[in-house]
């Protein structure tokens, strides 16, 4: 019995002959498909007659149909699925040819049939998402809807039994999130500016969920400042692969909500730091939090003569050059040290240094530090035995011994309990008995441990219902 070719190979040795399409129409029209078959001069026919070289059908055939099709294989003529054909026709797709010929003609109706190939390129899609116009009168357009439909399903990786949320818009913003492609964001401008409520409280749009990603491009940077809207300003402000100048000019708007972003915008230079250091305390703070902070940046700070308060969160930041933190321990500053006691970017040593100060009022803070040596953690415990608020940062320290963390569980005391509920060294047998305790959801959730206990058991469960 000889081997059934392949379509593209019947197509090769079948000139002068016919090709019957039984069924609905798919992707290309009549015409498209005549035309690609004229490239090896065989032609289409929707009627039966001898000598056909082939019969491509449908997943659907009516009742007339049905017994064509029977009847053609008994005769033996190849039979070949319609989605067999398609994607052979989509591989032989000239991309410039037709995106030349949709942009004479602005024929929307095969923009939308072509989008809902899914054998095209991603390239080719892209470029013909940009060319699709959405319906801007008739807010829940079919047409519109499959689109959206369409270009979820080529980029968002849906399991079968989350096939919901592809009808979800907030699947729309994590595609925005999570995109890699500067085109495909820039494509995705041209959708309506759907606004998505996040976290159940802050509203945000599309296009400012484009401008925080971190994959666009100059391009796209000018697109998006066109919209001259200042939420969007906001977000490219806050972007760290914005180019400085387009930040540069971001901030020469002199909008609070503006410079707030750009406060912890890494990719900022000294010029906007320094700038932003002369605006409003609230600026301010953000800055000193969230900047790299070197010793030339900390000799602007110094001369700008802020409060001692503002001066502290300094302290917080975790992005200090050793130097400056060296500097900021020899100021001696109460508050300052206050919060350089809770940083965990802050060398053991240094930690170690701020606790042989004694003074109380740092030990709840070095406590909690993960980076605080071991043995300052086992004096807490032993000197400390009675204070709540000390034990339970202990109870939150992942770098606290596990001995002390198992006898902290057997206090029993809810406080307690929510900060070993977060610490990833607390052994899982005990986390297991936590979990019983409904008020420590929010705590459990951010274990990591146990997070990661929970994907080993479903990944295990995936191979035993795959063997």
């Amino acid at each position: 019995m000889n081997e059934k070719q392949t379509l593209k190979q019947l197509l090769e040795t079948s000139e002068g002959k016919k090709i019957l399409f039984l069924g609905h129409k798919g992707i290309f029209t009549d015409r498209e498909i005549g035309r690609f078959l004229k490239k090896f001069k065989v032609s289409m026919t929707r009627e039966y007659e001898e000598g056909l070289a082939a019969v491509v059908e449908y997943h659907r055939l009516n009742p007339v149909e049905e017994d064509i099709s029977n009847m053609v294989y008994d005769t033996g003529i190849p039979l070949y699925k319609l989605v067999e054909f398609e994607k052979l026709l989509s591989e032989k797709i000239n991309d410039d040819e037709l995106l030349m010929g949709i942009k004479l003609s602005n024929d929307q109706e095969r923009i939308l049939r072509i989008l809902g190939n899914e054998h095209i390129s991603d390239a080719l899609f892209v470029k013909l998402l940009k060319m699709y116009v959405f319906d801007e009168e008739e807010e829940d357009n079919r047409d519109d809807r499959n689109v959206i439909m369409y270009t979820l399903r080529r980029y968002i990786d849906i399991k079968p039994s989350e096939e919901d949320l592809l009808y979800s818009y907030l699947t729309l913003r994590r595609l925005a999130t999570e995109a890699t492609d500067p085109d495909l964001l820039n494509a995705l401008t041209g959708f309506p500016n759907f606004e998505f409520l996040v976290r159940g409280k802050e509203k945000i749009t599309l296009r400012e969920t484009i401008a925080r990603n971190p994959a666009i491009d100059e391009p796209l940077v000018r697109k998006l400042l066109a919209f001259r809207d200042l939420k969007i300003d906001q977000a490219l402000a806050s972007n760290p692969s914005v180019s400085l100048e387009v930040l540069k000019e971001l901030s020469l708007k002199k909008n609070e909500g503006i410079e707030k972003a750009l406060a912890t915008n890494s990719a900022i230079d000294d010029e906007v730091f320094g700038a932003l250091l002369e605006r409003d305390e609230s600026v301010i703070a953000l800055l000193l939090l969230w900047q790299p902070i070197n010793p030339s940046r900390l000799e602007q700070i110094e001369r700008m003569g802020i409060s001692e308060d503002l001066y502290a969160i300094l302290g917080a930041n975790e992005t200090l050059e050793s130097d400056v933190v060296l500097k900021l321990l020899e100021k001696e500053e109460p508050m300052l040290l206050e919060a350089l006691s809770g940083n965990r970017t802050i060398q053991p040593d240094i930690l170690a240094e701020i606790y042989q100060k004694d003074e109380v009022r740092y030990f709840g803070h070095l406590a909690r530090n993960p980076s605080v040596p071991v043995w300052i953690l086992q004096t807490f415990y032993e000197e400390f035995m009675d204070d709540e608020s000390i034990m339970t940062a202990l109870a939150y320290n992942a770098s606290t011994p596990e001995k002390i963390l198992k006898e902290l569980f057997d206090r029993d005391l809810f406080e307690i309990n929510r900060g070993l509920a977060t610490n990833a060294s607390l052994p899982l047998e005990l986390l297991d008995i936590l979990k019983v305790d409904t008020r420590l959801q929010n705590e459990l959730a951010q274990n990591e441990n146990l997070v990661n206990s929970y994907e080993q058991v479903l990944n295990q469960d995936k191979v035993m219902m795959n063997v």
